[in-house]
């Protein structure tokens, strides 16, 4: 099979197309020929080298859409299922931007109904992100939430579950952001914060210090680099999320793909074969949504 993969770090121009045997699933494992599958920022980070693997061949990607086509033992799934998944990892001989990838099953969740794979493909790494990290936040209905980057795919999805759960939510970001943010659902909109003004940041554009600022006297900020949040001050309690695989939150957050809740952005479709293009487009930043590859 094909699969976009680095050995030596760089920028675009180092991701290759390889050929690669077709994995097979173990016990609790399902394979899913891969329909669509999303670029993010983490897979830049990989391809620079930023988390290590000198010397070795390493995939792209974490999420995926497709349809299980073989299965290990002890799973629920079933050969022709159409799900989607989180494929976990930072240094991996391969992830998702293959023609095939092997899961664990307690990754997978049925597929959206509502949604073609190449959306649904956007959902796993970025929703999970952004509803594991407002349960790090542990705000109750009511209380007040500004979410920093309101505009790009963590920040939206954060900014639609925090409106979901009755969080008084204000989105930050470029003031052209304004419509969307709003569309959102977010209660305010900002292009700045206020000092101490907010129950709880959400700080998804890692601006780090200053956001800590906007956070009131014994509120709560979390950031979504794992171990990379700013030091507690003024007795508000800092957190980051560290993404998790989680299947069964995954079939939760596909509900609320199919009751409208949550909206899927795709910026741009690229071939596995341009799989180096895509990555120079996501360098040029700008997108209001993920770049999918499809095999």
């Amino acid at each position: 099979m094909r699969a976009a993969v680095v050995r030596t770090f760089g920028g675009p121009e180092v991701v290759e197309i390889a050929e690669s045997e077709v994995p097979a699933p173990g016990a609790r494992q399902v394979r899913i020929k891969v329909a669509a599958a999303a670029l993010n920022p983490v897979d830049a980070g990989v391809r620079a080298g930023v988390f290590g693997g000198a010397g070795k061949q390493i995939g792209f990607g974490w999420d995926v859409a497709g349809t299980v086509d073989a299965v290990g033992v002890a799973t629920a799934w079933s050969v022709g299922d159409e799900v989607v998944a989180l494929d976990q990892g930072m240094v991996k001989p391969l992830g998702t931007h293959a023609e095939y990838v092997v899961v664990d099953t307690d990754a997978v969740a049925k597929a959206p109904a509502t949604v073609d794979a190449v959306h649904a493909a956007t959902l796993p790494l970025n929703a999970l992100t952004a509803v594991q990290a407002l349960d790090l936040l542990e705000l109750e209905p009511g209380r007040s939430l500004l979410v920093t980057g309101a505009a790009g795919a963590v920040g939206g999805f954060a900014v639609q579950l925090a409106a979901h759960r009755g969080i008084a939510v204000t989105g930050l970001a470029r003031d052209g952001d304004k419509e969307l943010v709003r569309s959102l659902g977010a209660a305010g909109f900002a292009v700045t914060g206020t000092a101490g003004g907010f129950d709880a940041v959400l700080d998804t554009a890692v601006l780090g210090e200053a956001a800590l600022a906007w956070v009131r006297d014994g509120g709560v900020y979390a950031g979504v680099i794992p171990q990379a949040h700013p030091a507690s001050e003024r007795g508000v309690r800092t957190t980051s999320v560290a993404v998790s695989a989680d299947g069964a939150r995954l079939g939760e957050l596909v509900r609320l793909v199919d009751e409208g809740v949550l909206t899927l952005r795709v910026a741009e479709t690229y071939p596995l074969a341009e799989a180096a293009k895509a990555h120079a487009r996501l360098a040029e930043g700008g997108m209001r949504g993920r770049l999918v590859l499809v095999p």
